[in-house]
């Protein structure tokens, strides 16, 4: 895929299939709404218990395919061994830079997995210091507008601050995640999904039913930024109180 330039939407986590599991419904929805999305990944995924980090690479592409990114990238950070220091934050911050992203996901910061909680710092971080022209100054400095972070199987960590509604994308999200059959199919749990006695893709489905539920819409994916969110007309308010 060729190397995106000013994307809107940039979504960053740990492993290949994080992004598809906690935030693949936003970056389809934001796509159909004209926008420009692109993902990195944290690391190849090569201590993971099934699979291989070629099997996720090849996997990796198709989920990218069907979310329609512009780029998705692999920085090589060590799998199960991420750790937030000044050397990681200036790699991730040229990497933002080359991309140069309005909006930047990252996971949820009380995430199960070591590698998530680091990442969600590291993110966060990083997005900071890519506006610091001194680091790393052969990348020109750019900070995204806003960073935010992905509750999806997290939502105990907080209320979210807000849901985006992926009614006519969920079905598009579940494809991307099917695509890393060596690591899903067959299974009740994978990552931050904890099991209930379903299949996981029945699990991420009555989840994205759960959030959807918040917003009155059949699927949604949630959300939670450090900041409030600020409203210019109450009376564009949705989401029926009865």
């Amino acid at each position: 895929m060729a190397e995106a330039k000013g994307v809107d939407v940039l979504a960053i986590a740990a492993h290949r299939d994080d992004v598809e599991l906690n935030c693949g419904g936003a970056l389809l929805a934001a796509r159909d709404h004209g926008r420009t999305t692109a993902i990195i990944d944290l690391t190849a995924g090569e201590t993971g218990t099934r699979g291989s980090a070629d099997i996720r690479a090849a996997e990796a592409a198709a989920g990218a395919t069907v979310l329609g990114v512009v780029s998705r990238e692999t920085l090589g950070f060590p799998d199960a061994g991420i750790v937030n220091t000044p050397e990681t934050r200036a790699q991730l911050a040229v990497a933002i830079r080359r991309l140069r992203p309005r909006i930047v996901i990252a996971p949820a910061i009380g995430g199960r997995h070591p590698d998530h909680r680091v990442a969600a710092e590291l993110v966060r971080d990083a997005c900071f210091v890519a506006g610091l022209a001194r680091v790393a100054p052969d990348a020109p400095a750019h900070r995204p507008l806003k960073v935010i972070h992905a509750l999806t199987h997290r939502e105990f960590d907080g209320k979210p601050t807000f849901v985006v509604d992926i009614s006519e994308q969920f079905e598009r999200k579940l494809e991307a995640i099917k695509c890393y059959a060596s690591q899903f199919d067959g299974l009740t749990q994978a990552g931050e999904v904890y099991p209930t006695g379903e299949s996981l893709y029945d699990v991420i489905r009555h989840q994205a039913a759960h959030y959807g539920s918040l917003i009155r819409a059949r699927y949604g994916e949630p959300y939670w930024t450090s900041e409030t969110v600020r409203v210019e007309d109450v009376a564009s308010l949705d989401v029926s109180t009865f």
